[in-house]
């Protein structure tokens, strides 16, 4: 097995063996923090449910992140072209980036309604500054040498961002899209509690913060969110991986 596979895996087991030991030698009690193994069985029995539950959540933030990738290219695209549209489109971006988000669920709920559509206006808009930061990067990272090639053949604009820009700014867009999968898991879960449809693994979660015997259900849905997190990450990395097969960094990439 190679090292990339095992280890990250040797790591958490032994994150949860630590947590393990760590509840049952200093008793900690079960509305505090509950031990892996207890809510790791609970999530395996009322497995139907949160299956059906996460792939409300997957849709929610898969969909989500689709559109803000999309709309984040396309505005960095254009501020990536004109330094003077960057300069004024920063502050907001910063101002979106760094409000807390989580305080305006309810407000947004309110204004578009239950269900599928305030879940996926959150999780686009709390992924789209940096998506529109990595774009722009990412395109003015074009070699200058590369860039005169295109001049020299008179390659329009067009070509130039299709086959140059464009493929100059995959990779960092691929790490964005690393940091955007936990925000927009993160997005998901938080609009799912505060709606009014019950749907996905936030509408489990916040029933069972609100019962008194809701501790093992609480901390299932955390292991539920944890394991979509990782295998988002890793649907990410295949996607890298055959998509920029031709990067210099996927060539050398040691085993």
């Amino acid at each position: 097995m190679s090292r990339r596979f095992l280890a990250p895996a040797v790591g958490i087991v032994v994150f949860l063996g630590v947590w393990e030991a760590f509840v049952r030698i200093f008793h900690v009690r079960k509305f505090v923090l509950r031990a892996p193994s207890a809510a790791l069985r609970h999530l395996w029995n009322t497995r139907s449910t949160f299956l059906e539950a996460g792939w409300i959540t997957v849709q929610h933030a898969g969909v989500g992140l689709l559109i803000s990738l999309t709309i984040g290219v396309l505005v960095g695209a254009v501020l990536a072209a004109s330094p003077f549209l960057e300069h004024a489109t920063q502050p907001v971006l910063t101002l979106v980036q760094v409000a807390p988000w989580f305080a305006y669920v309810s407000s947004v709920v309110l204004w578009l309604g239950s269900g599928t559509p305030p879940a996926l206006f959150m999780v686009g808009l709390v992924c789209l500054p940096a998506y529109v930061f990595a774009t722009v990067d990412g395109m003015r990272s074009v070699e200058p040498a590369t860039l005169e090639l295109f001049r020299s053949v008179d390659a329009g604009r067009w070509e130039v961002l299709w086959r140059l820009r464009l493929p100059s700014a995959a990779p960092v867009l691929f790490t964005t899209s690393r940091f955007n999968l936990g925000l927009a898991l993160a997005a998901a879960y938080y609009v799912e509690g505060a709606n009014l449809s019950n749907e996905g693994i936030g509408a489990i979660g916040r029933r069972a913060s609100a019962a008194a015997s809701g501790a093992d259900t609480l901390w299932a849905a955390v292991f539920a969110m944890a394991i979509l997190g990782v295998l988002g990450l890793l649907l990410i990395s295949l996607l890298q991986h055959v998509v920029l097969h031709w990067h210099a960094a996927h060539r050398t990439r040691p085993a």
